[in-house]
């Protein structure tokens, strides 16, 4: 093991960012985890000061540290509320790849990441593999969530309720969805991410819909990778710098107007963390990158920002009645609210949606516990993080709820079915093309 004091100084980089936290405590009002544990080491400002204590030498535990810095949802509430402007998400994230490569990745990690997930046809036949064979681990899916129990292995799943892997996924669909269509408007290109590839392929299909109904050039490049966060957000730049260079290829900024994602994650990672993380890097690298961020738009942004949402059809609309008022609510993913700013624009496009009654929740914008891996870590605070989540949605008495995160809606999902709630759980771009025509493959 490289001696503390190499440690020490790898994490000097970071004293800029460190020094201006004020220390003023604001973080601790709005951290979501904090409201669960009341201990002052979960919050940012107590990890911060550890993080200094590790880079004086005065504290000579990174094990200790990284464990601390994991126990994190990155969910950028601190940031978004920080008065002095520290950015606390990429803060932890930078220093959690220096401590990563001081104490190296876990040799599982390493398979996960480097083996597959770098790899996106090797990840992409494993997948189809565990789609073929998973309803012999799965029940029935719940008809409203679409979650399922794990019949086997349920004690280390513990009490989960997980969605399925889909039978056919979103780029398999790809092609023929856009084959043919003659648009004359922006020259499009749309980043699929994992989660609507593999779990809500319905997601994508809705997403090229809409951008077809308002005249996009729709791109679609095959074998896209993962957006990276995983293997950032465990401190893994290697796998990080392996598929932003295969992304990067897929989508040359030059060849088209938007590049634009349906995952809250996606778009946050590709717009925020790729050119913060790739500053010190190759220029040529930095430059692409630099561009394609300027380019990338939440799908919601793009439709009412840019092609300013065409209407749907009279025949688009649902009938909504006294009886059945199909109340629709939406949560604020923490990377699209907090991260981007992103937060009328869902609205927007729900209000357009005339088969539905928009009713705000309380606080549509807290967090609701899933935070990627920190989910697989730290389920018993996630589930009671999430709980709070699901009350306040079932509160309003909606029909569906309508997030435009596919992570949360695994989470929020898997909150709501445990609760035994008959709610809908739908991304907004879904609600909006319910009732356009469509040439989707079976």
């Amino acid at each position: 093991m490289s001696d503390m004091k190499d440690l020490a100084k790898a994490m000097k980089a970071l004293e800029d960012q460190l020094v201006t936290c004020m220390r003023c405590g604001m973080c601790q009002s709005v951290c979501p985890l904090f409201d669960q544990t009341r201990k002052e080491s979960d919050v940012a400002r107590g990890k911060i000061v550890l993080l200094e204590s590790l880079m004086e030498e005065m504290f000579d535990n990174p094990h200790g540290v990284n464990e601390r810095l994991n126990k994190c949802l990155l969910c950028g509430s601190c940031a978004a509320n920080c008065p002095s402007g520290v950015n606390v998400t990429q803060i932890f994230i930078e220093a959690r790849a220096v401590i990563t490569t001081y104490l190296k990745l876990p040799f599982y990690k390493k398979v996960v990441f480097r083996k597959m997930l770098a790899r996106p046809q090797v990840f992409d036949k494993l997948i189809s593999m565990g789609a073929r064979i998973q309803k012999v681990f799965l029940s029935k899916p719940d008809s409203h969530t679409g979650t399922a129990k794990v019949k086997v292995l349920a004690p280390i799943l513990k009490s989960r309720r997980i969605m399925p892997i889909a039978d056919l996924s979103f780029q398999k669909k790809a092609d023929a969805l856009i084959t043919g269509k003659k648009t004359t408007g922006d020259r499009v290109a749309l980043f699929t991410g994992c989660l609507i590839d593999k779990i809500f392929p319905n997601v994508g299909v809705a997403a090229v819909k809409a951008l077809l109904h308002n005249n996009a050039r729709v791109h679609i490049p095959k074998n896209q990778g993962c957006c990276a966060i995983p293997a950032l957000a465990s401190g893994d730049k290697d796998t990080f710098l392996e598929l932003v260079n295969h992304n990067i290829a897929l989508f040359p900024p030059h060849r088209f107007d938007y590049l634009v994602t349906a995952c809250a994650t996606c778009t946050s990672t590709i717009k925020k963390l790729w050119p913060a993380m790739l500053e010190d890097q190759d220029p040529q690298l930095a430059e692409q990158v630099r561009h394609l961020s300027d380019k990338t738009l939440d799908i919601s942004q793009y439709l009412v920002d840019v092609a300013g949402l065409a209407p749907l059809p009279e025949t688009a609309a649902l009938q909504s009645t006294e009886d059945d008022p199909r109340i629709v609510t939406y949560h604020d993913p923490c990377h699209l609210a907090k991260s981007l700013g992103v937060r009328q624009q869902p609205r927007t496009l729900l209000n357009a949606c005339s088969g539905y009654t928009f009713k705000e929740m309380t606080e549509p914008d807290r967090c609701c516990g899933m935070g990627g891996s920190f989910n697989l870590y730290h389920y018993d605070l996630s589930e009671k993080i999430g709980t709070v989540k699901a009350g306040q949605i079932a509160d309003t008495g909606c029909h569906t709820l309508a997030t435009s995160c596919p992570a949360c809606m695994m989470q929020i999902s898997d909150m709501l079915s445990k609760a035994d709630k008959k709610i809908y759980i739908k991304h907004p771009i879904e609600l909006y093309t319910e009732g356009l025509d469509s040439d989707e493959p079976a």
